[in-house]
């Protein structure tokens, strides 16, 4: 997905099954419309296939995501990920110091120490299907009455469209990915670019208590936003709020 004129911005997506860039960022980019949002579906996720030889996938993301921004001729941008994808994000700063201006990692993975959840475990396991797509869904969100049938029913196509592809990506046993999505402290250490840092208090998925603190620590210019009563998706559960939370970020003004 590819929307808006102004400052670039490379979003990218998790690592639920069925995840697109487009289904994961259309409802933000939609109200962002003075940046140049970029938004791919990641090798694995969509139309992007999963090379040969897969043996881990945060080297490969963060030399796609560079790749791809290089093959289109932007020298400078922001970049925005969520959970896997704030992974990425974070990697991909370290990689291009010089390229990256701002980084806003949501609900992330990554941080030193950080173990696999139960519930992205889940996830990750999830059938393709009505059944794994509403189980998944609930697990995402604090606020049950967002997984409405109509949401089941989209990401239950999703899911089947990519299932092959996805099989591949986090088979059993499952903590070797999430180690492999682990970020060091001295790669953390190497970021400059300023990072917002944004999570729902109640994530059961990449909760706050283990997922911030060793990022906070190790990032040199970093900031903390976390949203009460939200899950791991804070762009869906509280996305006006997010959105502007987003924008003056990225605008480089002041949050109040």
């Amino acid at each position: 997905m590819e929307s808006g004129t102004g400052p670039a911005v490379l979003m990218l997506h998790g690592s639920g099954p069925g995840t697109t860039g487009s289904g994961a960022w259309a409802m933000t980019a939609q109200a962002l419309k003075t940046v140049h949002i970029v938004a791919p579906d990641q090798a694995g996720f969509g139309r992007t296939p999963v090379p040969a030889g897969f043996r881990g996938g945060l080297r490969l993301w963060t030399e796609q995501a560079a790749g791809l921004m290089d093959a289109l001729g932007i020298e400078h941008y922001s970049v925005v990920g969520h959970s896997m994808g704030g992974a990425v994000a974070l990697a991909l700063a370290a990689a291009r110091p010089q390229q990256v201006t701002r980084v806003v990692a949501v609900s992330t993975m990554g941080a030193p120490g950080a173990p696999l959840s139960a519930e992205l475990d889940a996830i990750w396991a999830a059938p393709a299907g009505p059944i794994g797509a509403r189980d998944m869904l609930s697990r995402l969100v604090l606020d049950q009455t967002l997984v409405t049938d109509s949401a089941v029913d989209a990401r239950a196509a999703a899911m089947r469209a990519g299932a092959a592809a996805f099989a591949s990506l986090f088979p059993p046993p499952r903590a070797r990915w999430a180690d492999d999505l682990t970020l060091s402290a001295q790669t953390l250490a190497a970021i400059r670019a300023p990072v917002l840092l944004v999570h729902g208090a109640e994530d059961r998925v990449t909760p706050l208590g283990t997922a911030t603190p060793p990022l906070l620590e190790h990032l040199a210019d970093v900031r903390l936003h976390v949203f009460g009563r939200c899950g791991h998706v804070p762009a869906i559960e509280h996305p006006h709020e997010f959105r502007q939370l987003l924008s003056c970020f990225l605008r480089r003004d002041r949050c109040h």
